[in-house]
């Protein structure tokens, strides 16, 4: 197998992007790297925003066009996910990083929130009436002490909440990393980082 194909063949016979398995975790967050070492590309918007540090030439890519008003959230995003949704979403949108290609990607961000949400909330009431152990540990059926499920859960969720909210600069490290080299223009443009 030469590193110029893109997919490779695993064991069942099905075809698997050819990455290698490696990754690098660099300021922007992971990235999937290929057997010649290339990073993914970055979107032109994320480059416009960061101000350019290479100041390579940017050349233009194809990009979904903006519509008037954020996108309305997919059925399934309820609860604290639709929440989240109209509370971040319409500035993602004014910032130029919420498209009708995005919304996927912003719901599975809303979704894994949403769960977390819920996960910490639950911990919460069963922390109130736990002031000894707050929860961390409960009593299985058979009397043993175990971890209590929503402490993985929770701490699942929110990891993945960090992730998908890199992804759209929500996090202090990528609104940071987003603007470090920004002009003066950019900055006014866009209005600085999302506030928190």
């Amino acid at each position: 197998m030469t590193a110029s194909r893109p997919f490779r063949t695993c064991r069942a016979g099905w075809l698997m992007p050819a990455f290698g398995g490696k990754t690098d975790i660099g300021s922007n967050g992971p990235y999937a790297v290929s057997k010649t070492g290339a990073r993914d590309a970055i979107p032109l918007r994320l480059k416009q925003l960061r101000g350019n540090p290479g100041h390579q030439k940017l050349r233009p890519q194809p990009e979904p066009t903006i519509a008037a008003s954020c996108p309305e959230p997919p059925p399934h995003i309820q609860g604290f996910a639709a929440d989240e949704w109209w509370s971040t979403g319409p500035e993602l949108h004014r910032l130029g990083l919420l498209t009708r290609i995005d919304v996927l990607a912003f719901a599975a961000y809303c979704h894994a929130f949403g769960q977390w949400r819920m996960a910490a909330e639950s911990l919460a009431k069963m922390q109130a009436n736990d002031p000894t152990m707050n929860a961390m540990i409960i009593k299985t059926k058979y009397g043993d002490a175990a971890m209590n499920p929503l402490v993985s859960i929770a701490r699942k969720h929110a990891g993945d909440v960090i992730r998908y909210a890199s992804e759209f600069g929500l996090t202090p490290v990528a609104c940071q990393s987003a603007f470090k080299f920004g002009s003066d223009s950019l900055l006014m443009q866009f209005g600085g980082c999302l506030a928190f």
